[in-house]
């Protein structure tokens, strides 16, 4: 098996540089380290994980955690796009990362979120979609290790936001321009993205002198077929039925769909609907769904980006929050019509 002088020899460069390019150390250029990489790769080098973690005090292991109230994992195609992307930028990085969990039995009891962290010896925390008031969440993010947040904002601390605000805004302008009056929202439960949504969907339809009767606006929950099931049955009992309605996301958009066609409606001929995300599926539905679709890989990868420039460069990392931008998809779920 080759060591690090064989790859010296192959590079033309000394031990020490070779050892600190594969070590991660700053100091080396980028171009440098993609050199040793290759080489390193060429001849079969395996570096000894736990020499390495010895030499830089780092584990090159990055906790990810993420708990969906649906309890659909990474069933949950949005967020599993985005740690997705996030696990390939790490990998570059030559990071591992891990999930976090607090029900590892330890001492016949569960740990906590950050006992867990402490315990694999993380040199960062990725955290996206879990009650972000939850006590074990906030214990967290107030300790000590370096953590990037996906989706919610917390001060002093880098966070990755998808353009929420901007988003909505884009997706009802498009519904009133085509034709649309009467436009309802079945959005979910409380949260930072809620709030973001909600609010610039309510602001909008003020902007536009769209009425918004306040049955009009139907809580329901994300990645939820059931509950949204149920919310859009309200709606079209309403005697003033809307003539568009928007659902949480694409995956609950699915029990909305089941609604309207069990009671006897056809999408768009008789109704029109629209999404949120922007995932796959969307595009497999007939007809396509119109959504916004969100950028899920460049979301995860600048949290990567973000986290490794924490843990590498603690000293000179400007902690920041970063909106990644969405798009319109323009589908066949929302029918043009004659404003009324």
């Amino acid at each position: 098996m080759a060591n690090i002088k064989d790859i010296a020899a192959k590079c033309g460069l000394s031990v020490s540089t070779i050892s600190k390019a594969l070590n991660g150390y700053t100091d080396i250029s980028r171009e440098t380290k993609q050199k040793v990489l290759k080489a390193a790769e060429e001849c079969g080098y395996l570096p000894n994980s736990m020499a390495r973690a010895l030499k830089t005090n780092r584990t090159y292991n990055i906790g990810v955690l993420f708990a969906d109230e649906a309890h659909s994992g990474l069933k949950q195609e949005y967020f599993a796009a985005v740690l997705d992307a996030f696990k390939v930028e790490a990998e570059k990085n030559s990071y591992d990362i891990t999930f976090i969990s607090h029900n590892m039995d330890m001492n016949a009891r569960s740990i906590t979120y950050l006992e867990h962290c402490k315990y694999r010896n993380f040199d960062g925390v990725c955290i996206a979609c879990v009650d972000f008031q939850n006590p074990e969440v906030l214990e967290l993010i107030n300790s000590p290790i370096p953590v990037v947040t996906i989706d919610h904002v917390f001060n002093g601390h880098t966070s990755i936001n998808s353009a929420n605000v901007a988003g909505m805004n884009e997706l009802v302008r498009y519904i009133y321009s085509m034709g649309h009056r009467k436009i309802a929202y079945v959005h979910g439960k409380k949260s930072t993205v809620t709030e973001q949504r909600l609010t610039s969907f309510c602001h909008t339809m003020k902007e536009l002198g769209c009425p918004l009767p306040p049955e009009y606006l139907v809580l329901s929950a994300y990645h939820d077929i059931a509950s949204t099931k149920a919310a859009v049955k309200k709606l079209l009992a309403l005697p003033n039925r809307p003539t568009c309605i928007i659902m949480p996301d694409d995956y609950a958009a699915l029990g909305g769909i089941e609604a309207i066609e069990a009671a006897g409606l056809r999408i768009p001929e008789d109704i029109s609907i629209a999404g949120y995300d922007g995932i796959p599926l969307s595009q497999m539905l007939r007809p396509k769904l119109t959504t916004i679709q969100q950028d899920t890989e460049r979301m995860g990868t600048e949290a990567a980006k973000r986290l490794i420039e924490q843990i590498e460069n603690p000293l000179t990392t400007i902690t920041e929050t970063v909106t990644i931008e969405g798009h319109l998809l323009e589908g066949q779920s929302v029918k043009r019509i004659s404003p009324d």
